[in-house]
């Protein structure tokens, strides 16, 4: 196929979309207006919804790809947060940004606005919101990049997957950035594994231990909605916990060794060093098993201590071996007498960051649907939300009862002076799980 042709393929594929996005009938299913754009030249059109640290890296990864992607629209809630991005992205990437003023949009509805002008969206606001502006971008009708995780509780869950089936029936290509999927050592060792290299896998551990994140100091003029958005991390309704915001990836490599979820959880957790009120609600240390239906227990564990030894890796039993996984490019493959017998580690291994960008993008400008990721992020994290079920309450928790649950965290009103539903006592300090006490669904 010569590039014309390609061209020509392609921009069919955004007129589809586009076309269903307008209520045109696509196989046998209509859909209402979303206010679809469709690019008529070859440029690929993307909107930036969230201009954070991860939205502004993602926009780098997709605009660092060989395809011909102009940004042009952006969308936070925050104004000195999207124009620090503009000019971070801007200065980097000159004429692929084309977002003057009047397409960056701010508020709790922007994302609405710069939707509906991309053929493409990127979505990284915290991921309390990701629900909803995935539906959003689904019912309009566009192609998306999603950072994980995809929600912080279960109605946010069923939503995602509700949209997932929508975006599958309009072939639409929707990848989740759980980017260990996209990683060479990964995704070779794991097709061995499931060839049967190491037999049927038995337990394993997954981690996630390292010293935290950032913390952002309340200022005398924020609203409780403001503080709590602007230190995000440490709020389940935004957040979800470092279990769900950050373990999901390696609780996401346990899911696709294994090629199943859990059927239960159970764990402990607690608050052990971050204990102060700059810490909102979460827990520094979760501790779980996860149990799948062949009786197989994958045992999780993530921490965030000061001071500590870190670890970031997986390692998995089998029959007839082991294996040794890590976000490096290291994957090394053991039989029962621990004989190496296979080794990853001496080969390329791309930025598996940019590789989720390079597919997407590439896929979509051959016209092609290939990647349809929402579903299994959408269970992976609701693994993670499961974890902290589990240790929030103390209770083993089943995966059918979680995910039925009506525990929604969302405030019910999103203003700058509404109230979000966990606020603090005079001292500054907000209630904290307690297992045994704390009920979860």
């Amino acid at each position: 196929m010569n590039n014309e042709e390609l061209r020509d393929k392609r921009r069919e594929f955004l007129k589809t979309s586009a076309l269903v996005a307008g209520g045109v009938m696509l196989n046998g299913v209509a859909f209402a207006n979303g206010g679809a754009h469709s690019s008529v030249d070859d440029t690929i059109k993307i909107a930036l919804i969230g201009c954070g640290g991860r939205g502004t890296g993602a926009a780098f990864q997709a605009l660092s790809t060989k395809q011909n992607l102009k940004l042009v629209a952006m969308a936070d809630a925050f104004s000195d947060r999207l124009e620090s991005a503009y000019k971070e992205i801007s200065e980097k990437f000159g004429a692929k940004v084309d977002v003057p003023q009047e397409r960056r949009f701010v508020g709790f509805d922007a994302y609405k606005k710069a939707i509906a002008l991309a053929d493409v969206v990127l979505l990284a606001t915290p991921p309390g919101f990701r629900p909803s502006h995935f539906e959003e971008a689904v019912n309009q009708s566009k192609h998306i990049f999603m950072e994980k995780p995809v929600a912080v509780d279960s109605p946010g869950i069923r939503k995602v997957l509700a949209a997932a089936e929508i975006a599958k029936t309009k072939k639409l290509n929707v990848v989740v950035g759980l980017q260990r999927r996209y990683q060479n050592n990964y995704r070779d060792v794991i097709k061995r594994i499931q060839d049967g290299a190491i037999g049927d896998i038995t337990g394993g551990q997954v981690y996630w231990n390292s010293g935290g994140v950032w913390v952002k100091p309340r200022e005398a003029s924020q609203t409780e909605m403001e503080y709590q958005m602007r230190n995000w991390y440490y709020f389940n309704w935004l957040c979800g916990d470092h279990i769900v915001e950050q373990h999901v990836h390696n609780i996401d490599i346990a899911n696709w060794v294994k090629n199943a979820y859990p059927v239960s959880v159970q764990g402990t957790g607690s608050r052990a060093w971050r204990t102060g009120k700059d810490y909102g609600e979460i827990y520094d240390n979760h501790s779980v098993e996860l149990t799948y239906a062949d009786g197989s227990v994958i045992n999780s564990q993530c921490r965030h201590f000061e001071g500590i030894d870190n670890r970031v890796d997986e390692s998995f039993h089998g029959t007839k071996g082991r294996v040794f996984l890590s976000a490096g490019n290291e994957g090394r493959l053991y039989d029962t007498k621990n004989k190496l017998i296979y080794n990853y580690s001496s080969k390329v291994n791309p930025n598996p960051y940019q590789t989720e960008h390079d597919e997407l993008f590439a896929a979509i400008a051959k016209g092609e649907y290939k990647f349809s990721d929402a579903e299994r992020g959408a269970k992976s994290c609701m693994t993670a939300i499961i974890g902290r079920y589990a240790t929030y309450s103390g209770k083993t928790i089943k995966w059918d009862d979680a995910l039925k649950a009506e525990n929604s965290l969302f405030p019910d009103e999103l203003s700058w002076t509404a109230k979000p539903k966990l606020l603090p006592d005079a001292n500054g300090l907000y209630p904290i799980p307690t297992p045994g006490q704390t009920k979860v669904i």
